[in-house]
């Protein structure tokens, strides 16, 4: 995670097995605040190691059982078990935006970060990175499809380049129609507009309403 390595002068990956904890020194490669999300690279590995296989996050259902797989509290190598309560579930991670996340009763804890969440035929399908601190059975993964698709631009540059409009739109209800004298409910509703954003710089004001983007008219808001 992110929040893990952020601000770190060293970092050390600990490794279970038989022997006992062997460490690894690593290094930071890239990292991703929104996302929650960063790439490390062991610097010389002290043993053989085995890779994870990743599984597909998209497929994952509410009622999927899950593990989780951490060190939390430094209480050492442990594992809980739960099921996906919920997918895309939005959270926030860095400055009040947010990303679509796994939502999951398996214990959580602090210390979990960073660690995988793995499905029943052993295949990683999300990073545990948060929880609701609120309840004890409300925790955060990161989608490992997510996660996935950031990889490269992590490993190339170390960090993640998005677009970005710089506005804040509104679902246009019934009510919102009628008052803005509008013909029908569809399209989007520009509520804010980042004094120094793009849309600023383009012409785009508050209470206008985006019909059409690059192509046929929005129905849905997932569409812009």
């Amino acid at each position: 995670n992110n929040h893990v390595v952020e601000g770190a002068t060293k970092i050390e990956v600990g490794f279970f097995g038989e022997d006992g904890d062997v460490y690894h020194e690593a290094k930071l490669v890239g990292r991703d605040p929104l996302t929650d999300s960063a790439l490390i690279q062991l610097v010389e590995a002290k043993r053989d190691l085995t890779e994870v296989k990743f599984g597909d996050s998209s497929q994952m259902q509410p009622g999927d059982w899950v593990m989780a797989i951490g060190n939390p509290f430094s209480l050492g190598h442990t594992v809980s078990v739960g099921v996906i309560s919920a997918t895309s579930r939005s959270f926030p991670v860095a400055e009040q935006r947010f990303a679509d996340v796994l939502q999951t009763d398996a214990a959580i804890n602090p210390g979990n970060s960073g660690g995988p969440l793995v499905n029943l035929a052993g295949e990683v399908v999300g990073i545990n990175t948060a929880i609701n601190p609120r309840a004890n059975t409300i925790g955060f993964a990161v989608p490992i499809e997510m996660a996935k698709e950031i990889l490269p631009s992590l490993e190339s540059s170390g960090f993640v380049t998005r677009g970005w409009l710089g506005v804040v739109l509104q679902q246009i209800t019934p009510d919102l129609k009628d008052a803005l004298k509008l013909e029908k409910t569809e399209g989007a509703l520009i509520s804010r507009v980042d004094p120094n954003g793009p849309a600023h710089k383009a012409g785009i004001q508050r209470g206008d309403v985006i019909v059409s983007f690059a192509g046929p008219p929005i129905t849905e808001m997932e569409e812009l």
